[in-house]
């Protein structure tokens, strides 16, 4: 089964994704669509607040927020990584259970990636929000280090995220029931 839906001007055939029993997702992946990602970092920037550097999360933002500071003329991001890497000094961490990922994570940065956002206008950058929680982690952790945000971005605002209002969405995404259908 697949949802399709514009996004960004261009369409898509997103698959249903189980989740649970009774909860299915549309799974949006901007790996390996130059085109789509291109166009959703180019809708997003007319849209974001002035922001001296953007933050995603990894792994599926990357994409979108290396477009996105191509295209703003930005030399640099920072990825907040799913575990603690050799070359990070003073690592940050901060837990996360998301929709998409079973088990729990926990997001990191060290004191170089701290530095680049401290008193910073920080931008968060995600390619979906749905429960919020992968949000949540990432607002702690700029928040902890001083920095300063000023605008919370997705491409796809799943379920209620779109009724946020807190977030900037290029469209809204919908949950699913088993047979497909809307959840209403």
């Amino acid at each position: 089964m697949y949802h399709r839906m514009k996004i960004a001007g261009l369409e898509r055939d997103l698959p249903i994704c189980r989740v649970t029993d009774d909860l299915y997702i549309a799974g949006f992946v901007m790996f390996g669509d130059v085109e789509i990602t291109e166009k959703a970092a180019a809708e997003l920037l007319k849209k974001a607040p002035e922001f001296d550097i953007m933050i995603t999360a990894e792994s599926k933002g990357i994409p979108l927020i290396h477009e996105m500071a191509r295209q703003s003329g930005q030399n640099t991001y920072v990825v907040a990584r799913k575990g603690p890497k050799l070359y990070m000094k003073d690592i940050i961490t901060v837990k996360v259970k998301s929709i998409s990922t079973e088990a729990e994570q926990t997001l990191c940065i060290g004191s170089d990636e701290a530095e680049k956002m401290r008193g910073k206008r920080v931008l968060i950058v995600d390619d979906v929000i749905s429960t919020g929680e992968s949000l949540r982690a990432i607002e702690q952790l700029v928040r902890e280090v001083g920095g300063n945000i000023v605008g919370k971005m997705t491409v796809l605002a799943e379920g209620d995220a779109i009724n946020r209002s807190d977030i900037i969405a290029l469209a809204p995404l919908p949950l699913f029931n088993a047979d497909g259908t809307v959840k209403e």
